[in-house]
């Protein structure tokens, strides 16, 4: 059996997974509401805990490289190694596009790009076409990513009940 994971790799990544399927779940409880006071200050935690989102997958994916890459606890058939790999490389691609795509309709919409307050990017110039590209990008792979979010959480929790590896027990950080 493979032995656990590394306390780094487990808590990066599930600080990635909360905050990110928090921002994401906030997302999409304000797009629909009207525009108010409190939209637009749940749009600014929304773009605050975004950004740290951001940071933190930065972070992940350099530990990621550092590390190396998590192995299968068990053997998998090959359309399930490819699947496996395929979502976890969406994830880890969504977790640094939808922030990226945020900052950037941000700056395309002529706004500052702040962080709880602190202003990181001030506030500019419209830039029309950057704006547009971006907010369909932040839509398109929130989509995207939603799919992915549920494949990868089908899959482990296939492989906690119905293969009874150990999986989901290995990210929770125990040995299995």
């Amino acid at each position: 059996m493979a032995a656990s994971l590394s306390k780094q790799t487990v808590l990066l990544h599930w600080l990635t997974a909360l905050l990110f399927i928090g921002v994401l779940g906030l997302g999409l409880y304000m797009v629909d509401l009207p525009k108010s006071p409190d939209k637009f200050e749940l749009y600014g935690i929304h773009k605050s805990v975004g950004f740290i989102v951001l940071l933190i997958a930065i972070v992940r994916l350099s530990w990621r490289m550092f590390e190396g890459p998590v192995n299968s606890i068990s053997p998998l058939p090959r359309y399930q190694e490819i699947l496996a790999k395929s979502i976890h490389h969406l994830l880890l691609l969504g977790t640094l596009l939808m922030p990226i795509s945020g900052v950037l309709m941000s700056i395309g919409g002529g706004r500052a790009v702040e962080v709880f307050g602190y202003e990181i990017v001030a506030a500019g110039d419209k830039i029309e076409w950057l704006g547009s590209i971006s907010h369909s990008v932040h839509g398109i792979a929130a989509d995207i990513i939603i799919v992915a979010l549920v494949l990868h959480i089908v899959g482990a929790l296939k492989h906690q009940w119905i293969d009874k590896d150990g999986t989901v027990s290995r990210m929770l950080g125990k040995k299995v």
